[in-house]
């Protein structure tokens, strides 16, 4: 499994950030201001899709 990284899609000032870890069946994205909240998990389908919406927009 990948080490967490900051989104490139974050906001640059300190807000708004996310990080996110891919693996071999998708990635988990958690909130970097809050950590110990846990995080979401995405199959590799779902994970396609978002960076594909993101990207697209």
């Amino acid at each position: 499994m990948k080490k967490w990284h900051k989104s490139t899609y974050s906001d640059g000032g300190g807000g708004n950030c996310v990080e996110a870890r891919e693996h071999g069946s998708g990635a988990d994205v958690r909130d970097t201001q809050n950590r110990e909240a846990g995080h979401l998990t995405f199959n590799a389908r779902e994970w396609s899709g978002l960076i594909n919406t993101l990207v697209t927009r």
